[in-house]
């Protein structure tokens, strides 16, 4: 695992004295693993390649610095995680469903030190109601598609703002669908970038959706209605 985060450290220009965090948030994640369901991909190499520096790719594709951010749908802790352990200046926000998963993540920014980091146990349509329109950007990686990720993201970046989405490289169909939905929800497609994760040649892709007018009131609907019906989606409410 060190050899491939110290190669790709040095591939996205990245401080690489954070490697020893990166490898014991793994190693609680692995541990944890073992009696809940984390992740699928339990090679270290892997686990250095797919998951830690894919979600640090997005530093350099977006130029994130000092900023406060949500990560919705966080999961396992990514892309979050390794983002708050790489960047102290970033104030992250891991933000989850799922009870389990969040108290695996208070336990582990706690044991890692982490005072950059908040863990919420809410879905991202009720977190909305209390922290809207806050953050300087929405990041995510591979929660949901596009036009319904748009609705759970965009109602919690503030006006200026940004969505960031890490999806594969293969998304034209649903960045065309999602175009309704993101001019409804106050958003404007800025960019989409393809970048190769370092050590691979596997290739990802992130959409920069920026915030430019607020968010209807009566976005996010509930997620059930979200799912069924997304918004924009030729056929669809």
């Amino acid at each position: 695992m060190r050899d491939i985060l110290v190669q790709g450290l040095d591939a996205l220009g990245l401080d690489k004295s954070r490697i020893p965090a990166l490898e014991q948030f793994s190693a609680f994640m692995l541990e944890r693993n073992q009696v809940m369901n984390l992740t699928a991909i339990t090679e270290p190499k892997d686990i250095a390649a797919l998951h830690l520096l894919d979600s640090l790719a997005l530093i350099p594709a977006a130029g994130l610095e000092a900023e406060q951010i949500v990560d919705v749908g966080t999961g396992a802790g990514f892309p979050g995680m390794p983002l708050a352990i790489v960047r102290p200046s970033l104030r992250v926000t891991l933000l989850d469903s799922l009870g389990k998963r969040v108290d695996f993540l208070k336990e582990t920014c706690k044991t890692l030190k982490l005072d950059n980091t908040e863990c919420v146990h809410a879905r991202a349509e009720e977190f909305a109601v209390a922290r809207r329109e806050i953050f300087d950007a929405a990041v995510s990686r591979a929660v949901a598609a596009l036009p319904v990720l748009c609705e759970l993201s965009l109602p919690l970046v503030r006006i200026g703002g940004r969505m960031l989405a890490m999806k594969s490289s293969h998304t034209e169909e649903e960045i065309r669908q999602a175009e309704s939905a993101v001019r409804i929800l106050g958003g404007r497609l800025e960019w989409v970038k393809d970048y190769t994760i370092p050590t691979t040649d596997v290739v990802h892709r992130v959409i920069c959706i920026q915030k430019v007018s607020p968010t209807p009131k009566k976005y996010p609907r509930r997620f059930a209605l979200i799912k069924k019906s997304p918004l924009g989606v030729p056929g669809q409410k």
